[in-house]
């Protein structure tokens, strides 16, 4: 097996555990819970899940190559549909479609650059472990990420998240104490406060 597709192997791996997390956040997802604040400024929990989808749906473009250019105006392209559910339906295509990216040349076109497969399945980790945090904090739930899987996506998103992603994609540093757990450390790196309350 080459070490490209073991990086991929390895990616893939660490995806499906991010989603796995997130789907048990979107599991207590209701109706009532869509207008709460969530942990990401100026979302609400429904465009929270909105993006989402998006997310999965880039996704599921990549694991064919190539990544098709966001909707005119920010707008959802499952707008309209309950979005907890359409993030679930995202969830269970992503990963089928990227066991094929073990076999394939693993390089995935976005523009005019071109990444392997097991960066765009990192940085998809990161994004779906995380909303999945954020998710529960908005509907009034404890959902710690696993302490290993935290672990590991602190130490990549150091890697893929820099200065040049603050503050459009993520929000600056919050300061939190060198000896916190793995997963508060991850939050704070990316700009969300790991005590922040839940919603009621």
């Amino acid at each position: 097996m080459s070490e490209q597709t073991l990086a991929t192997f390895a990616g893939v791996a660490l995806l499906e555990r991010a989603i796995d997390y997130a789907l048990g956040s979107l599991r207590i997802v209701t109706p009532a819970t869509l207008c709460r604040a969530t942990p990401c400024a100026g979302w609400n929990l429904q465009h929270l899940l909105d993006h989402m989808a998006d997310s999965l749906r880039t996704l599921n473009d990549a694991a064919t190559g190539r990544i098709s250019p966001p909707p005119v105006g920010g707008v959802s392209r499952g707008a309209g549909r309950n979005p907890a559910l359409l993030v679930r339906d995202g969830a269970t295509e992503v990963l089928g479609l990227w066991a094929g990216t073990l076999t394939g040349n693993g390089m995935i076109a976005i523009a005019d650059r071109h990444l392997t497969s097991p960066m765009v399945a990192v940085v998809g980790a990161i994004e779906i472990a995380v909303h999945g945090w954020d998710v529960a904090r908005a509907c009034g739930e404890q959902r710690p990420i696993p302490s290993l899987m935290a672990e590991e996506l602190l130490d990549l998103a150091q890697l893929f998240v820099t200065g040049n992603d603050r503050p459009h994609r993520f929000a600056p540093r919050v300061t939190v104490p060198p000896h916190a757990p793995a997963q508060d450390r991850l939050l704070a790196y990316l700009g969300r406060d790991p005590n922040c309350p839940t919603s009621p």
